[in-house]
């Protein structure tokens, strides 16, 4: 199926499911897509976690203006949803009607990666370093999986 947007899910909305956003908008897709970041639980809209906008700015990936923003039923219409975790695509599947269990993946998975995305959320500096070089490894590839094999 042709995707028309990929989502990037996490918990609150302002940490690995945005970097992993950041990081997919700075490659190209062969068929461009609406690339969101969405939390399962956004109680009210907030920035990016500092320390994550940190990583991607030193990176060189702007995110400026960064909200999060709740899943809605409204998003799975056309989407790739990938999770950080098993445990959050299990509570997609069950909290959304609109969610198609083929169309909402943990990201490591869909890709081939053994490990989850581990949340580094509380930890120090180096711990979001380390999410952003997991996530850009699980990212190039799937870009390359999208872009039916190629870079």
């Amino acid at each position: 199926m042709a995707y028309t947007k990929i989502i990037f899910v996490a918990q609150t909305g302002t940490c690995r499911e945005a970097m992993a956003a950041g990081i997919m908008a700075d490659f190209t897709l062969r068929n461009p897509v609406e690339i969101l970041s969405r939390g399962l639980v956004v109680q009210f809209p907030e920035p990016m976690n500092q320390k994550a906008e940190a990583v991607l700015i030193s990176n060189g990936i702007n995110v400026e203006n960064f909200i999060s923003q709740q899943l809605t039923e409204e998003d799975f219409e056309g989407a790739l949803v990938l999770t950080m975790e098993a445990v959050q695509r299990e509570r997609i599947l069950e909290q959304f009607e609109n969610a198609n269990p083929e169309d909402v993946q943990v990201l490591t998975e869909y890709v081939g990666d053994e490990l989850e995305i581990l949340d580094p959320y509380g930890g120090a500096l180096p711990a979001y370093g380390l999410c952003y070089e997991t996530l850009r490894k699980s990212i190039k590839k799937l870009v390359k999986k999208l872009n039916g094999g190629e870079e």
